[in-house]
This record gives C-alpha cells, structure tokens and sequence, in this order.
C-alpha cells in the first residue's frame, strides 16, 4: 500500500477508487473553504490542510503531514484556467506558475511515483524561472531528470479509459524506480449505454434519484431547444433559432445550445455545464411525435455523475449546492481515467 498526498485536490473525485490500487492519500490539500468539506465529507480520514500553497506555513504543513504519514505517492491537478481553451488562455495567469510548488513539494518530499494532471496546454505555456522564460514542460522534466527520475508525458483522452467523456488531458507519470508507462487505452463507452435508460424529464420536473432532477430554464430556451436535433445546435435551426428580445438573431458558437449525441462519449462537461447557452450542455433528446424532442434541458447532476464515471450513490454531502456539485464535477480529474494511471505504477518491489 502507498500512501499519498494530494495536491489542488478539488474534492477528491479522481481519488475515488484509489484504494482498489493500493493507494491511500493520506494529505490533501485544497484552497477553497467549501470544496475542502466536501473533501473531508467523502475522505474523513484524510488529514486535510485548507489554504493556499503558495502561503509558507501551508506549504510547510503539507510537507510536515507528508513526512509524518510517511508517503512515497504525489497527485497534483493545479487549476487550469489560464492554460484552459474553455478559459481565456491567459499567459500571465499566475495559477499557470503553481506548478512551481509541486516542483518544489518533490524536490524537498522525493516520492517515488508522482501523477501531475494539467490541461494540454501545460505543454506549451512558458513561466518565468530564474528571469527566464521556460517551457512548463521543459521545467518539469529538467528539473526532475536531474534528480534521478524518468518523466514519461502526453495528451491522453478520458474517453479511451472507461468515461464515456471526451477530456484531453496533459499527464505527467513519474518515477525513480522504473519508466511509468502509459496503459493502453480501452473501448469507447457512449451516452446511450449510460444514461439512456434514465427516464425522461422536462425543465423544472423531478426523475425518482435525488439528483435526477432537470434545472428551470426560461421558456425562450426551452421553445428554442425542443426543436433542436439529437448532435445539433439551436443556431442551425430554420426557424426557433436562439434571438434577443429585439429579435435579433444571437451569435455565438455552434457548440452552444447544442444537444449532446447519443452514440458517442459526452463532450468536455466544463464547470458551465448549468446553462444552456453554454458550451454541448444538453440532453441528447428523443424525437417525438410532434416532431419536437425531449428533455430541453441541461444535464442532471446525475447524468453529469455517470458520463464523469462516478457511481449513482456517490456520497454527495446534503448542504451541497447544485451550483458547487456542477462546479467540482466540471473541474474534475475523471475517477476511471485516474484508475487507469494507476494500472501501470511502478512498484519498488516488484521485481524482489
């Protein structure tokens, strides 16, 4: 059994089958107050440590718990939005330098195996380092190769590891004990095997599961979707096309008010994935007979649950709103995609 500390850890939702992998976290650590008691609420025996990294005391607190638990495994997923296409691919973003704090964690903590997540575009971001521009890349493996580990990378997709969820993915795998390799990937799971037999619901109507429940949405955009194809966007729509008030016609990218479609992994789910108008947020639909289609809606919380890879009756806390569920599940490291990573961990014992 490794134990590990857990680095940006959102609310733990890559982690959720960790132990099936002989891998125990034992720290985390986690900026916001409310994402740091879901946390706590999934993993009561974690020893979770609330603030920033970048703070010296945080820092040094993490460092101590990871000592003290003695862990030789490190996960981190710094936030991504200054490197994040569904962001404003902002250079000068300075959560794109917090990787300079996991650098840091694994030069003073050097744990064996070490699994950094990142969107793609870790891969050619820069950030200063000693006055100079470096490639975050570039950084990360000088750095690490100079003190004896092997950095495998790539830009590998959730959906080829048991999601049935497109999310691209920058990961790092990294060992002093052997090369990590990548695990091959799987067959492609689609929407339709996991929540077509869902039951059908309308804006503001309530399914049998707790969080199968459809969000209100205003008439406009209900009109506007309901005559909306299974794979399309309203803006293709000859008539019932997203307008203003002053009717004129809403421009915008053909990846909004778009239903999702059936036979393929969902798209990206992002932490928007509440609003219609927002980027491949809603419900594949069934044709009916007055040619119109079903489910004009966004996805439920438990729709999102099962194309993340999470099962129905993950341990969501009561007070957790719907806003901060949709949030955390769209910031998430999907749980299966992590497991995968974990398949193929070099173990220092198991060539003896």
């Amino acid at each position: 059994m490794y134990n590990g500390t857990s680095l940006f850890s959102n609310v733990g939702i890559d982690e959720h089958f960790f132990k099936t992998r002989n891998v125990k976290i034992k720290v985390a650590n986690e900026l916001l107050d409310k994402r740091a008691m879901f946390y706590k609420h999934l993993y009561p025996d974690v020893d979770v440590i609330i603030g920033d990294i970048r703070n010296d005391i945080v820092f040094k607190t993490i460092i101590n718990k990871h000592v003290k638990y003695k862990c030789d495994f490190l996960i981190a997923t710094p936030p991504c939005q200054g490197m994040s296409v569904a962001g404003k691919m902002d250079k000068n973003d300075e959560r794109n330098a917090l990787i300079k704090y996991v650098v840091k964690f694994i030069q003073i903590t050097k744990p064996k195996n070490i699994l950094i997540e990142n969107v793609p575009g870790l891969l050619k971001f820069k950030i200063e380092v000693n006055g100079e521009k470096v490639a975050i890349k570039d950084y990360i493996i000088n750095t690490l190769e100079c003190m004896g580990y092997i950095v495998n990378y790539g830009v590998l997709d959730a959906a080829d590891y048991e999601t049935p969820q497109h999310r691209k993915r920058a990961i790092f795998l990294i060992s002093n004990i052997r090369k990590w390799e990548f695990p091959k990937p799987k067959n492609r799971i689609t929407v339709k095997d996991v929540i077509y037999n869902l039951e059908s619901i309308e804006s503001g109507e309530k399914g049998k599961h707790r969080f199968h429940y459809a969000k209100k949405h205003n008439k406009k955009h209900i009109l506007w979707m309901s005559n909306t194809p299974t794979g399309k966007s309203a803006h293709d729509n000859l008539e019932h096309f997203p307008i203003k008030d002053n009717g004129e016609k809403i421009k915008g990218y053909k990846t909004t008010y778009k239903r999702i479609d059936w036979d393929k992994p969902a798209p990206t789910i992002t932490m928007a994935n509440g609003s219609i108008s927002s980027q491949n947020n809603v419900h594949p639909g069934r044709i009916k007979k007055d040619k119109t289609y079903s489910d004009a809606r966004v996805l439920t919380i438990l729709e999102l649950l099962r194309l993340t890879g999470l099962p129905d009756d993950w341990n969501i806390p009561i007070w957790a709103t719907d806003n901060l569920i949709r949030e955390v599940i769209g910031e998430s490291f999907p749980p299966k995609f992590a497991l995968s990573m974990l398949s193929t961990m070099p173990n220092e014992y198991e060539d003896e």
